[in-house]
């Protein structure tokens, strides 16, 4: 049985002035899987994202989301669409004004009907699910650690419990041990929630730790897609040395012993 395709780019163009970041890309997502997205420096990773959820309009080409034309759709069904995706900006993106709590009660104001102590109990609810304890919830993001900024980011990006959450960047600056803790968080939300998952990272580690597939930014293009057993195969001087170096072997040691 094929899978079910939830994102779907064909031909996208991406260009700021004279510069061409993407040029005839080609990506599918499919539903149920942790897709990690890697490239080196310049290769457009996060201006992808940015792309699909709609913040960056592509020079030409197509992005299809729940089988939607997303670049060419009235307001309801773009608003739709937001709803059903969740996204976790890098450091967590909070608003500082606002309490944790706060901050996750923001998209759950789209919801008609909801009472301020329905708002409170979901937020709690994500507080909960994203591993943060529940005093969390009155602390402002200066009063955090980077750490528990990115789990009250993930913890807003759950808040409509959507179909498909994007995460930019979600272990870079934790310390080891943190990093892994975050891992196992989003492996274990993607498989009890059924969550499509689309990770912009460079961690190896996170690699081996969550994606299903893995998507090589180069070239201006999805080099190659596949999982972490087809990337050692690709005869290609970047996704060689990204694969085979020393990190990525420490990181293949590293699931060894887990597994």
């Amino acid at each position: 049985m094929e899978p079910e395709v939830v994102i779907s780019l064909r031909g996208i163009r991406t260009q700021f002035g004279d510069n061409v970041v993407h040029d005839n890309l080609d990506l599918d997502v499919f539903r149920g899987e942790v897709l990690g997205v890697v490239g080196g420096s310049g290769t457009g990773k996060s201006v992808l994202l940015r792309t699909i959820i709609g913040l960056i309009r592509p020079r030409s080409g197509s992005v299809t989301m729940f089988g939607i034309d997303a670049l060419n759709t009235s307001e309801q069904e773009r608003a739709m669409i937001d709803r059903r995706t969740g996204v976790m900006f890098q450091d967590g993106a909070l608003f500082s004004s606002l309490t944790v709590r706060e901050n996750i009660e923001v998209p759950l104001h789209a919801i008609a009907g909801l009472t301020p102590e329905l708002r409170r109990a979901l937020a709690d609810l994500k507080i909960s699910m994203s591993g943060l304890e529940w005093v969390a919830g009155d602390q402002y993001p200066s009063e955090l650690s980077g750490g528990m900024r990115k789990r009250a980011g993930l913890a807003r990006a759950l808040a409509l419990d959507p179909e498909v959450v994007f995460l930019d960047e979600p272990t870079a600056g934790l310390d080891p041990i943190g990093a892994s803790a975050f891992d196992t968080l989003i492996k274990g939300l993607s498989q009890q929630m059924g969550l499509t998952v689309f990770l912009v990272t460079h961690d190896l580690d996170t690699l081996h730790a969550t994606c299903d597939r893995i998507a090589v930014l180069a070239e201006k293009r999805v080099l190659v897609a596949g999982t972490m057993e087809e990337m050692l195969k690709v005869d290609h001087p970047w996704v060689h040395a990204y694969f085979h170096g020393p990190r990525a072997r420490a990181a293949v040691m590293v699931k060894d012993r887990n597994d």
